[in-house]
């Protein structure tokens, strides 16, 4: 069985959206809490969030239990938030599934998908929702450092998958990738969905 970590990326300052978004609330629990406890409760046994911009307020509104990584780069990119957060990832594990903290939507069913593709042999694993890949992503340990050298900017991990095709594998999930970029978003999707239950750690 894989010994698998899981990492949150929410170091964003949320500038559309006017503020944070890992400190922002959907059906009660901010949205740093719902994806670290979408990681534990789809099978990670630790999970991993990488903070930057009001990352005091972070770490004191949160009821979730993680290892906080402090970005100091975020204003350079995700990429700088993606490389902090899989340089953190303790050498025990032998991979790490990575989601966003402005996804609400994702399901602890996805995580425990792209992990059961880990077990049947994939290197990578990305979830697909009709037809489109999205998070999470399972990285295999061996791949880390390379995924970590080819992120720039904003781009993640896209550019290591695209020039390595033949290690992805995508698996279909169900749930909602929506990202919320924006209060409006928040609004909306607030309004036309109920969210999928969690099982947290305190």
């Amino acid at each position: 069985m894989k010994n698998t970590a899981g990492l949150v990326l929410a170091a964003g300052a949320g500038r559309r959206f006017g503020g944070p978004k890992a400190l922002a609330e959907f059906d009660g629990r901010s949205l740093l809490d719902r994806a670290v406890a979408t990681l534990h409760t789809g099978g990670c046994r630790q999970v991993l969030a990488v903070l930057g911009a009001g990352a005091g307020q972070a770490l004191a509104a949160a009821t979730e239990a993680f290892t906080p990584v402090l970005n100091r780069r975020w204003g350079q990119g995700l990429s700088t938030s993606l490389k902090a957060g899989l340089a953190a990832v303790p050498e025990r594990y032998d991979g790490v599934v990575v989601t966003l903290v402005d996804q609400p939507r994702i399901v602890p069913e996805a995580v425990r998908r792209v992990i059961a593709a880990a077990e049947e042999g994939a290197g990578i694993a990305v979830a697909v929702y009709a037809g489109r890949r999205g998070h999470p992503m399972y990285f295999a340990r061996e791949h880390l450092d390379a995924i970590a050298a080819g992120a720039a900017g904003d781009r993640g991990a896209r550019d290591f998958l695209a020039a390595h095709p033949g290690l992805v594998r995508e698996v279909e999930c169900p749930g909602d990738p929506i990202d919320v970029d924006t209060q409006a978003d928040l609004e909306a999707l607030t309004r036309r969905t109920s969210p999928p239950k969690l099982v947290g750690r305190c």
